[in-house]
């Protein structure tokens, strides 16, 4: 099936029904109290929060979308999401922020609400990410870090950790720097590269003060591929494996995929790119 046919079944192509206008949201939240984005039974998720609070303000149910899935403990500054709402409403985009936030918990925030185009689809609108991953260097872990950061005390070899990160920008295979969600088998996964091959456009590493910041932008990320690739060069960084395994993920579908994945507490969303 093709991409398109992907999007019309998924009601990309059909925009909102007849009596209807899309909202374009933009929302923060920190993950920690949260089984991730997507709505399940059997955890309180922030896509769940999120359709509650439609619920609570205009006593209708509305169906949310988001850009992308975040796992549990995975914080957003600006997670996108779209929803069709009646025209008989006659709020505002101020009216809508302010009633939802009013009826969301502290911890999620919805930062801009925009009327949008009837053809926007949170999803696969997309034409990339930017995610941000934050490390806690010194000895003794800050008290307001400790669901907020990876804590990584000890020596790491800068100059490898940056030489590594240099290798990540570009089109590549990385089937063994992501995990497998669980819906087909991984020798499945294995024979089919378009599935798992991705565009990095930039890597950048930044030492402010107590914290080592790794920001990734590409045209899209794979199921804890970010995390994958933060806990992969910090093995490499350690001096616990070599610059030459870590080309190897990369140039080689075969073999072991790398089992180094960092914490959810220390990864961001940072922001998700539209043509617009």
């Amino acid at each position: 099936m093709s991409r398109s046919d992907v999007e019309s079944n998924l009601g990309f192509n059909q925009g909102p029904k007849p009596g209807f206008k899309r909202l374009r949201l933009t929302l923060a939240y920190c993950g920690t109290p949260w089984k991730g984005w997507q709505s399940q039974p059997e955890g309180e998720t922030v896509q769940g929060k999120l359709a509650a609070a439609m619920l609570r303000s205009i006593k209708c149910v509305i169906d949310v979308q988001g850009s992308g899935r975040t796992d549990a403990g995975v914080h957003a500054m600006g997670q996108v999401a779209h929803c069709d709402v009646p025209d008989t409403l006659g709020m505002t985009t101020e009216g809508w922020l302010s009633a939802l936030n009013a009826c969301l918990p502290l911890t999620i925030r919805v930062t801009e609400v925009q009327f949008c185009e009837p053809t926007f689809h949170a999803r696969f609108s997309a034409i990339g990410k930017i995610y941000r991953y934050r490390i806690w260097r010194p000895y003794l872990l800050s008290a307001f870090e400790s669901d907020r950061a990876w804590h990584v005390y000890g020596p790491l070899d800068m100059v490898a950790l940056r030489d590594c990160a240099k290798k990540l920008v570009g089109t590549h295979n990385f089937v063994r720097l992501s995990a497998n969600r669980g819906d087909l088998p991984e020798t499945v996964r294995r024979t089919l590269p378009e599935k798992t091959t991705r565009t990095i456009q930039r890597v950048e590493i930044h030492e402010q003060g107590d914290f080592l910041e790794l920001e990734f932008e590409g045209d899209g990320f794979l199921y804890k591929m970010v995390r994958l690739m933060v806990g992969s060069l910090i093995h490499v960084a350690r001096g616990r494996s070599t610059q030459a395994w870590f080309n190897d993920l990369l140039i080689s579908s075969e073999g072991l995929q790398s089992h180094q994945t960092a914490p959810a507490c220390g990864l961001y969303l940072v922001k998700v790119k539209y043509p617009d």
